[in-house]
């Protein structure tokens, strides 16, 4: 799903300005240690499969979410690698949205399913080494990728 309703009615009020979006992406590593990357549709650049957060839904059940919509896997969060924003996650999209992400990154383990383009936003689906990771829309640091990171925080699941 490209937009929620949420952020539909919130583009609505505020046009194309921008607007500051939680939001999560999965670091997500088949059996060669490669990392799952996205293609989206009508884009120039790869992507973490990745989304807004909705309301009332904590982080760690957007990026489960998020990725089994993008990608049919059903993953579990692991770790978070690292919470990422600031004018370097800024992107104007070519409608003139304009956004600017504030994104908690998960190292998240595939539990099942089969990968395919659930909701039809990627174009493509690949897994890529570390040394070889595609342009990327988000400035993500190198060290989000490494595979030796250590725990920054332990995910919890919400009582």
């Amino acid at each position: 799903m490209p937009i929620s309703d949420y952020y539909r009615m919130l583009r609505e009020k505020v046009g194309t300005d921008l607007l500051l979006l939680p939001s999560v992406a999965a670091v997500i590593r088949n059996d060669r240690s490669e990392i799952l990357f996205q293609y989206p549709r009508n884009s120039d650049y790869w992507s973490l499969p990745a989304g807004a957060i909705e309301p009332g839904e904590s982080p760690a059940e957007a990026v489960v979410r998020e990725v089994q919509e993008e990608t049919g896997l059903k993953v579990e969060p692991i770790n978070i690698i690292g919470v990422l924003g600031g004018k370097e996650f800024r992107h104007t999209y070519a409608n003139g949205d304009q956004v600017e992400y504030q994104v908690i990154v998960y190292e998240c383990k595939k539990i099942s399913g089969t990968l395919e383009a659930v909701d039809g936003e990627s174009e493509i689906l690949k897994y890529f080494k570390e040394d070889n990771i595609p342009k990327l829309m988000m400035p993500y640091p190198k060290w989000v990728f490494h595979n030796n990171n250590k725990n920054v925080g332990e995910c919890v699941e919400d009582s």
